[in-house]
C-alpha cells in the first residue's frame, strides 16, 4: 500500500506540473478550441467537447499500455 500511495502522489505532482506548463503554452485544459461556451446575461453554459475527447484518448492510451 505505501508504494501505491507514493506512486499516486508522484502522478498527482506530475499532473499538476503538466497543467502549469500547458497553461503557460496557452493550451490550458478546459479551454481548448473545440469547447463550447454560451454566455447570455447571467447564464453561462460550458460544454467541454474537445477537453473530454482529449481526456478520453489519453486515459485510453494509459490503460492500454498498463494492460500490455
Amino acid at each position: 500500500m505505501p508504494k501505491l500511495l507514493i506512486l499516486a502522489g508522484g502522478a498527482l505532482i506530475g499532473l499538476g506540473l503538466l497543467w502549469l506548463v500547458a497553461e503557460r503554452l496557452g493550451i490550458a485544459p478546459g479551454r481548448l478550441p473545440g469547447d463550447i461556451v454560451y454566455e447570455r446575461g447571467d447564464l453561462k453554459v460550458y460544454i467541454p467537447l474537445a477537453s473530454s475527447l482529449l481526456l478520453s484518448v489519453l486515459l485510453s492510451a494509459i490503460f492500454w499500455f498498463m494492460r500490455r
